[in-house]
């Protein structure tokens, strides 16, 4: 087995420093956040770090890099206090990774990568059309990362679109169906497979699983 120290990364070169430190802690979510500016300018950036913060309420979180070059996204979140998250699909792949190109304000990743976009009810904020889980999410809060000047945003998830078919009885979501990807590194699309699903753990006692009991 390999060993590699904090000491010994100092001597990487910077491209694979990153593949490796971003890769070792396993797959990511592969979303697309939908935003709009002030000027009505639509942008989409791919962001691998959303992750659930609780069901009730019902919070998300993601981080955004330091804000000493410009971030179009935390900009138009700051400026209209939501955005939407829109789930990755295989088919989406080359596109959504084309929107973490750094493209001006005027620009527009929708139309530049060719990703349609769709507003649906009242709600302001661009969704992904061809993605079958989309969420409306309003911006809560904010804590800055001293260590890295990175900050973690807190939003609420205030709808949920989906495919019925991604639906199952007990509410879970089957991203499989959907052909939802993952995020391995920086640039890795990987399309999980569903092994197995149990039953709620508690102690004493073995969880069965939900697949095989035919639940």
């Amino acid at each position: 087995m390999k060993k590699i120290t904090k000491k010994d990364l100092e001597y990487f070169d910077k491209i694979a420093r990153l593949n490796l430190i971003n890769s070792i802690t396993g797959y990511k979510s592969a979303n697309l956040i939908g935003t709009v500016s002030k000027k009505g300018i639509l942008n989409l950036a791919i962001f691998s770090s959303v992750t659930h913060l609780g069901s009730d309420p019902a919070l998300l979180g993601f981080i955004v890099r330091p804000t000493i070059v410009p971030r179009n996204t935390y900009a138009n979140i700051k400026e209209t206090g939501s955005f939407t998250v829109n789930a990755v699909t295989e088919s989406l792949i080359q596109k959504a990774h084309q929107t973490a190109a750094n493209y001006p304000e005027i620009i527009s990743e929708f139309e530049v990568t060719q990703i349609a976009s769709e507003f649906i009810e009242n709600i302001d904020q661009p969704f992904v059309k061809e993605s079958p889980v989309k969420l409306w999410c309003k911006y809560v809060n904010e804590y800055p990362i001293i260590e890295n000047d990175c900050i973690l945003i807190i939003a609420s998830i205030e709808a949920i679109y989906l495919d019925e078919n991604l639906i199952q009885k007990d509410k879970w979501v089957h991203l499989e169906k959907g052909k939802i990807v993952t995020i391995n590194g920086l640039d890795g699309y990987c399309l999980p497979r569903l092994l197995d699903r149990f039953e709620y753990a508690r102690p004493n006692t073995i969880a069965q699983s939900l697949l095989k009991n035919g639940s």
